[in-house]
C-alpha cells in the first residue's frame, strides 16, 4: 500500500524497468452555480471540482522527494490542491522518454477532467496519499 509520496518512489526503484511518473497538480474549483450546502462543505474541504492546472513527467531521479517537487511546481505561479500520479515502465533497461509520456499525459489530463481517476494515485499537498471515496 502507498501512503505517501516516498513510499511511491521507494516502489518505483523495485520495479524490474525504469520508470517515468506522471504528474497532474489540480486545484479544487467550485462551480458558479453552487448551492449554499455546496458552498458551506466546499468551506469545509468537501466537494468541489478538480481542476488540472499543470502536467508534467519526470523519472524518479528527477523527481526523489516531494518538497522539491511541490516547490518547482509553485514556481509556475499556478496553485494547486492535490496531485495525481502514474508511472510508466520502460523497455530493455531504458526509461520511457519525456516524448513517449506526451500522450499518455494528454490522456490523463482530460481522464481526470472527465472525474475518471481511479487509475491514479492521488496525493495532497504535503505528499500524503488520500482516498477519494
Amino acid at each position: 500500500m502507498i501512503g505517501s509520496y516516498q513510499d511511491l518512489i521507494h516502489e518505483t526503484r523495485k520495479q524490474t524497468e525504469p520508470q517515468r511518473l506522471l504528474f497532474v497538480f489540480c486545484r479544487a474549483e467550485l462551480p458558479e452555480d453552487a448551492s449554499a450546502e455546496e458552498k458551506a462543505a466546499f468551506e469545509q474541504g468537501e466537494g468541489g471540482a478538480l481542476t488540472p492546472v499543470i502536467c508534467v513527467d519526470k523519472t524518479p531521479d528527477e523527481a526523489p522527494d516531494f518538497q522539491a517537487l511541490s516547490e518547482e511546481s509553485r514556481g509556475t505561479g499556478q496553485s494547486w490542491d492535490m496531485v495525481f500520479v502514474a508511472a510508466m515502465s520502460g523497455r530493455g533497461g531504458l526509461a520511457p522518454s519525456s516524448d513517449e509520456a506526451q500522450q499518455p499525459l494528454t490522456m490523463m489530463v482530460e481522464s481526470i477532467r472527465l472525474g475518471h481517476i481511479g487509475n491514479y494515485l492521488p496525493l495532497n499537498n504535503q505528499g500524503k496519499a488520500v482516498s477519494l471515496d
